[in-house]
């Protein structure tokens, strides 16, 4: 995701629906969050690699059975030109991306999928999320987001993984421009204000030296470090905070560092990034590409294109940031299906892009362990209005965030 794409995304999408403002709410959509699950707790997955490593997450997904109004399709499945509702003779529906989830098009809020999605990480030695936040403010789709978000935290703990906030302080700006905020500082400090009531404390939240990690993908509002200062203000302790590797001198030293991410000039950028921020604080990025869908979209955003070298990018850009001596590697992106910067699984690559982090992180788990996991989200997906069958698929869910494969095994077959 860009500076200018989302942006754009946001004066384009076309409707605002009001979530939710207490903690992670329970799940209305699958049977997942709602059961009462109850045993083994999880267990962490031994890796060689100990550098932390979170995948950059996006929850802004809907379906045609999710989205506001019901029948419509969420706007990152759409842009502005593409149909889902049009199904293909290969089996795809219309989507504005050049892949294609292995799941198909999917709702972010689901609980049944987001457990797919964060166990499917955890095997491949990821350690938690980077979630992409809009902010408390109003607008367009924003509510939405959060809510997902919520979602997705209401699972972390269940997996054992953690996760933390990036923070999109340019929403304030686009908000001001629509005339919904007129206190950018004070929209920003409530902002502030949620994450340390909803998300800071929780023992699942990531923290750097004793305090909150919170990243930013910017600034692009606040470009004055005493502005951050002020924002900053209503936190008890300011948080670990990481700009985009090109807009650290923007908070000043408010910023604990910065984090890389994906350019036009691919490994020109990241290998200087490494370099100048060798004795620094820092975090690396791995990605496998970046092909967008923008223009086909009818979108405005970037035309340059990395090309995904079958499975090569990813490969390389991965064996860079393990040997950056970074404080975390972050891996842009998990599913921007926009931008074309997947690795979750999909039918053009498959599980690759996971199994190459196995070896990298040196996993001891393979391409086996992940199938089972898609096996899993297909029988909980299936059976989901079975309260009897579903019982038992939630406790294989369980059973695979313990690791103990075995046991999954018997549950899913002996339904």
């Amino acid at each position: 995701m860009t500076k200018s794409t989302i942006t754009i995304y946001l004066l384009m999408v076309l409707w605002a629906s009001a979530g939710p403002k207490g903690g992670p709410p329970a799940d209305a959509r699958s049977g997942a969050a709602s059961a009462n699950l109850s045993g083994a707790p999880p267990v962490p997955v031994a890796k060689k690699v100990k550098t932390k490593v979170f995948a950059h997450l996006m929850p802004w997904f809907e379906t045609n059975q999710t989205n506001q109004p019901i029948g419509t399709w969420g706007i990152h499945w759409t842009m502005n030109t593409c149909h889902p509702d049009s199904i293909g003779p290969d089996g795809k529906r219309q989507i504005a991306s050049f892949y294609y989830p292995l799941t198909g098009p999917y709702a972010s809020g689901d609980t049944n999928l987001i457990d797919y999605q964060l166990l499917l990480m955890k095997y491949s030695g990821i350690d938690g999320v980077c979630i992409d936040w809009p902010g408390i403010t109003q607008l367009y789709d924003y509510p939405i987001l959060v809510r997902n978000t919520e979602r997705i935290i209401s699972r972390i703990a269940k997996v054992g993984l953690k996760y933390s906030i990036v923070y999109e302080d340019q929403d304030i700006h686009i908000a001001q421009d629509k005339g919904v905020v007129k206190d950018p500082i004070a929209a920003a400090q409530n902002d502030m204000r949620y994450l340390q009531q909803h998300y800071f404390p929780d023992s699942s939240y990531e923290r750097l030296d004793g305090v909150p990690l919170l990243l930013d993908f910017g600034p692009q509002t606040f470009l004055m470090a005493d502005e951050w200062t002020s924002i900053f203000s209503v936190l008890p302790t300011p948080p670990a905070f990481f700009t985009l590797w090109d807009h650290q001198q923007f908070a000043g030293k408010n910023a604990k560092g910065a984090f890389a991410w994906i350019n036009a000039d691919h490994l020109v950028s990241l290998k200087g990034f490494y370099r100048l921020k060798a004795d620094s604080t820092f975090i690396a990025s791995a990605y496998p590409g970046f092909n967008a869908y923008y223009y086909l979209g009818g979108w405005g955003g970037p035309t340059f294109s990395i090309p995904h070298d079958s499975l090569g990018t990813f490969a390389q850009t991965l064996s860079l940031a393990v040997k950056s001596n970074a404080s975390y590697i972050q891996l842009p992106t998990w599913n921007d299906y926009g931008e074309g910067t997947i690795i979750e699984p999909t039918r053009e690559f498959k599980y690759g892009y996971l199994t190459i982090l196995q070896e990298e992180l040196g996993v001891p788990y393979g391409e086996a362990s992940l199938k089972r996991i898609s096996r899993l989200y297909a029988l909980r997906t299936r059976y989901k209005n079975n309260p009897e069958v579903l019982e038992k698929l939630n406790r294989a869910f369980q059973e695979m965030a313990a690791l103990d494969e075995q046991k999954a095994d018997q549950l899913m077959n002996n339904l």
